[in-house]
């Protein structure tokens, strides 16, 4: 497509659609302009990403000034799982607003299951409420089976690209969700109630792009590499979904040639 630049005498040349590796994607901005979409409405499991629901339900459910103590529980389902953990202890009591960066930065499956096990109360609970907290905002081909995306029960559930971006477009209305992904490290000092932690971000895209806001990554074997991403770009919110890459630095890398994209047609109008 070739469009006329204001001020500028030449006509400019649209940059070609990039190629991603993604099995999924979809980007679209806050004006409803879809930039990219490749087999965006297909089921897949989104490992992590799932988190994204489990702060949006406890955002909903309880204040950020609520106390959580960890249980061995909560420490055992990480560890057992193999899964991404912020290295909580028995015993540790953390605010919520404190759960939630470990949560979402280090990806905490720890903190997912204390977060879960509190505002349900009880985990088979709290995933009920984030299933109906999906049909609720319309997303109807996303199911969850746990409040972290782990492989068991069911790979975490499915979802597609779509529905992870409207859901992410959602979120990002809350403006504590907002500074919680948008954080590159979050430290807790020691008190007398826990260890300090340093938990960092996975998402190497905030220190790679501009303007970037969050998301949030995700793994696991069936999902492959995930990612959910935004950014401020041509004076819009810029939101996209990557499912199931084949290799960790390539999504980071689509994720920024897909914001560059979504910024040249912005501008070109």
């Amino acid at each position: 497509m070739i469009a006329l630049v204001v001020g500028v005498s030449s006509p400019a040349m649209a940059a070609d659609e990039p190629t991603v590796g993604a099995k999924a994607a979809y980007v679209i901005d806050s004006a409803g302009t879809v930039h990219f979409g490749k087999r965006e409405t297909k089921r897949m499991p989104v490992a992590s990403l799932v988190k994204i629901m489990t702060a949006y339900v406890v955002l909903r459910e309880g204040r950020l000034s609520d106390t959580i103590t960890i249980s061995a529980t909560d420490v055992k389902y990480a560890a057992k799982n193999g899964a991404a953990t912020a290295g909580l202890r028995k015993g540790e009591r953390f605010t919520t607003r404190d759960l939630l960066y470990a949560l979402m930065l280090p990806s905490g499956a720890d903190a997912a299951n204390a977060l879960a096990r509190h505002y349900g109360p009880g985990k088979t609970a709290f995933v009920a409420k984030m299933n109906s907290t999906a049909r609720a905002l319309g997303l109807t081909d996303t199911r969850y089976t746990n409040p972290d995306g782990m492989p068991t029960p069911a790979n975490g559930g499915y979802s597609t690209a779509v529905d992870q971006v409207k859901l992410a477009r959602l979120a990002l209305r809350s403006s504590v969700f907002t500074t919680v992904v948008g954080t590159t490290s979050h430290k807790v000092a020691k008190t007398g109630v826990h260890r300090a932690h340093t938990w960092k971000n996975t998402n190497k895209l905030l220190a790679q792009a501009d303007g970037v806001l969050g998301v949030k990554t995700g793994y696991t074997n069936a999902a492959g590499h995930c990612l959910l991403f935004a950014a401020e770009r041509g004076g819009l919110q810029v939101v996209g979904a990557l499912l199931g890459d084949g290799k960790d630095p390539s999504r980071f890398t689509a994720a920024k040639k897909l914001l560059d994209f979504a910024e040249e047609q912005i501008t070109l109008g």
